[in-house]
């Protein structure tokens, strides 16, 4: 976190639409792809230049373009992309900027949308976060992430083999539905992991409870916020997308867009139900902690009640008074271990009956 104040701080003092990366270096190089189709074209290729994205701007154009960038940390390619298509300084800005929290800003000519993608690092069994950003025009679509990942490879798939109903027949508002609906379904991976991993961890908690499981518990947890703060959100930027009365979005479209708005309210639901989960975990791990030392305080209360009498019979016997008949007695010592002997098992079977033991 200081790391990303310490960031942010480069900021201080510079006007509005300054463009400096903000967040962590995920790729050395950044990589442009490109993606140019219709119902019976297609072009796909790696860009090498910035300028050759160029001419897919051209409005007259009766295809749809994809251009796909991998790695925001070279300033100077996205500022050169911004001016050609026209797109705002602060919009530049918020693109390089990975701490955005999830929305969309119609600009006429064109929508930006902000959300998160989440992938689940299975050696560190961390749950990664990345900003992606989306420019929708006319008949183009510009996708920003951090660093080159398979989440939009079902897409590219469905692009190449012409799959699907109507991905090549359509336009620029069904890939970006396209694209937003494969950022969605993968929460629903990643909920999947984790569930199983809270289901794992409940098991543990009943049979062999430990304090390192409160440890794991209070790392789900932090997950947990991290991830409602990254999908929360999401619900208003669909739901916004769905009402957005723009010429970029057909009614067809919009159809599909509300069935993502429902995917987006079955994920927040899910992530609620883990945090309450978590929490009655907590709860039941310290409610066994405490279960447990109430049962040795209760075994330690019971030996030093049995041994109440006994130290007072000891103490009697103890004192150095001359005249105590018992000291000089032959069978006085073999009848005062008896006594305390008698004493222990009739307190003993006294708890017992009681049910104290």
């Amino acid at each position: 976190m200081s790391k990303f104040i310490k960031k942010i701080s480069k900021k201080s003092g510079l006007p509005p639409g300054t463009l400096i990366h903000i967040g962590e270096k995920k790729t050395e190089k950044i990589k442009i792809a490109l993606i140019d189709y219709n119902e019976t074209y297609f072009q796909e290729r790696v860009v090498h230049t910035i300028e050759e994205c160029f001419q897919f701007k051209d409005k007259n154009r009766n295809t749809v373009t994809w251009i796909n960038i991998d790695g925001i940390h070279q300033i100077d390619p996205l500022k050169k992309l911004g001016e050609h298509f026209e797109l705002h300084p602060l919009i530049l800005e918020d693109i390089l900027n990975t701490d955005q929290r999830p929305k969309i800003e119609d600009l006429g000519e064109y929508i930006y949308i902000v959300l998160k993608t989440l992938y689940y690092n299975s050696k560190t069994e961390e749950v990664i976060i990345e900003q992606i950003s989306l420019i929708l025009g006319s008949n183009f679509v510009i996708s920003f992430k951090e660093k080159e990942g398979d989440i939009f490879i079902p897409v590219i798939e469905r692009i190449r083999m012409n799959k699907g109903r109507r991905i090549r027949k359509s336009g620029a508002d069904y890939l970006a539905y396209c694209l937003l609906d494969a950022i969605v379904d993968n929460y629903f991976i990643i909920l999947e992991i984790l569930g199983e991993k809270i289901e794992s961890l409940e098991e543990r908690l009943i049979n062999h409870p430990a304090p390192e499981i409160l440890h794991i518990i209070y790392n789900l947890r932090r997950t947990m916020i991290l991830l409602r703060r990254s999908v929360w959100p999401l619900r208003g930027v669909i739901s916004e997308l769905e009402r957005e009365d723009s010429a970029l979005i057909t009614e067809s479209v919009n159809l599909y867009i509300k069935d993502i708005y429902d995917h987006t309210l079955h994920v927040a639901d899910t992530l609620e139900t883990f945090r309450e989960v978590l929490s009655e975990m907590v709860e039941i791990y310290l409610s066994g902690t405490s279960n447990k030392l109430n049962a040795v305080m209760k075994i330690l209360t019971m030996i030093a009640t049995v041994f109440m009498p006994l130290t007072f019979i000891a103490g009697i016997y103890g004192m150095n008074f001359e005249f105590m008949p018992e000291l000089r007695w032959k069978w006085g010592y073999p009848t005062v271990l008896l006594l305390m002997t008698a004493v222990s098992i009739s307190m003993i079977i006294y708890f017992k009956k009681k049910k104290w033991l």
